[in-house]
């Protein structure tokens, strides 16, 4: 069984026991967490597709932590014109283990 959910503006297949990174949310570490905007849940039987979401269905998960990820450079060159911007960025993570799909 597996489910497709949508959090930080990302979709994500999930199932029951996976662990996933996502845009950071608000919450300390082993709260429980929901997600509503389930877009697909399939089973050994059926497969239930959203129009875009499916009323009634919910994704939870425990949060294991928050974190940044590892170092992204950006660069802007101009040749000729002595012109040289480097930049870093470190994007905030939420680790999320899912435990239930309903």
């Amino acid at each position: 069984m597996f489910s497709v959910i949508e959090t930080g503006g990302k979709q994500y297949k999930v199932s029951v026991g996976d662990t996933i990174k996502i845009e950071k949310l608000e919450g300390e570490e082993g709260a429980k967490i929901d997600f509503d905007k389930v877009l697909l849940v399939s089973s050994d039987k059926d497969v239930k597709i959203g129009e875009p979401y499916i009323s009634g269905a919910k994704v939870s998960g425990e949060i294991l932590g928050q974190g940044r990820g590892k170092k992204v450079i950006s660069l802007r060159y101009k040749p000729k014109k002595r012109v040289r911007v480097k930049r870093g960025h470190k994007q905030y993570f939420t680790e999320v283990k899912i435990t239930d799909i309903k």
